[in-house]
């Protein structure tokens, strides 16, 4: 490889190196622009001290894609003995055996990751220090079609909902289809007690609109319904990280958004880019949610009162 195809990108202390940067990730085509690993680079090293807030401390599952859109996936969790000794790992249990993940603690290796066509960070909803107790609870608002109005409607619902439940919520576009509600906990229930009350709740909410909501795991059985999704509330579950890029034509990002937004036309799972990210990360639309999460006692005692 020739120095030319070789980009050296200063990211905090350190310097690190992307290769191929001029490798098209991202083809342009049906209106969306193209894209380069170069580009990916610069977005998360852009991004960075805004999305290391949301990484930190967390396993990660990477979703690369070394040839592009257009080439194969790999879901990646245990981390290759080639990533540099200063990339920081976490051995995490499994049946049978562990996994050495990735932690992302710092640009340089957001930047590392980029060159390696990690497209997409997926992190762990709980940190190395609790890996059983998670700090985060996500309801994913999963649309049957792509008439983003269902999404809008649910969220406000499960927002208001929670809201009842004297619970603190984030909302988040997800870059694909749908928008997640994020509920930050104080890190002392297990993923069991944690999962059991986002099913809980969002039985609820699926009994009290039928029409339009469901918990049903299997496609077949919830219609036109949006789906309630919690699954990702449980041990070694991932979810897309804050201004996480989804590998999807035009390079669309997870972007944190305030409540006020659902009442934005405009509004929609895709409505930012690797192109215009950045600017709404600056805004930090998440200001106002509280440093440290709430207990799931309280709600739990309103929530089986509702029930």
């Amino acid at each position: 490889m020739s120095d030319d195809d070789v980009r050296r990108v200063r990211a905090g202390r350190r310097t690190v190196e992307v290769h191929r940067p001029g490798k098209v990730l991202f083809p342009a085509g049906d209106g969306a622009a193209e894209y380069t690993k170069g580009d990916l680079a610069d977005y998360y090293r852009s991004v960075a001290r805004f999305m290391l807030p949301h990484l930190r401390g967390r396993p990660l599952m990477l979703e690369r894609h070394p040839d592009g859109l257009d080439g194969p996936r790999f879901m990646q969790k245990n981390t290759p003995e080639s990533y540099p000794d200063w990339v920081r790992r976490v051995e995490v249990a499994k049946e049978g055996g562990t996994v050495c993940h990735t932690v992302c603690d710092d640009t340089a290796t957001l930047v590392l990751l980029a060159d390696q066509a990690a497209v997409t960070p997926h992190r762990w909803l709980s940190r190395t220090g609790s890996l059983d107790r998670p700090d985060r609870m996500v309801f994913d608002l999963d649309p049957a079609g792509d008439d983003f109005e269902p999404v809008r409607e649910a969220a406000r619902l499960l927002g208001g909902l929670l809201d009842e439940l004297g619970l603190p919520t984030a909302l988040m576009t997800t870059g694909s289809r749908g928008l997640h509600v994020v509920v930050p906990l104080n890190g002392r229930h297990d993923f069991d007690d944690v999962r059991q009350f986002a099913r809980d709740t969002a039985d609820t909410l699926a009994a009290a609109h039928p029409d339009r909501l469901t918990t049903a795991a299997r496609k077949k059985e919830r219609g036109d319904r949006l789906y309630l999704d919690v699954q990702r509330n449980a041990y070694a579950q991932t979810a897309v990280a804050p201004f996480a890029v989804r590998a999807k034509p035009g390079a669309p990002v997870a972007v944190p958004v305030e409540w006020s937004a659902l009442d934005d036309p405009g509004l929609h799972a895709r409505r930012w880019t690797i192109n215009d990210a950045a600017d709404q990360a600056r805004s930090d639309p998440w200001a106002g949610a509280p440093a440290r999460g709430r207990a799931l006692g309280p709600a739990r005692r309103r929530l089986d009162a509702l029930r």
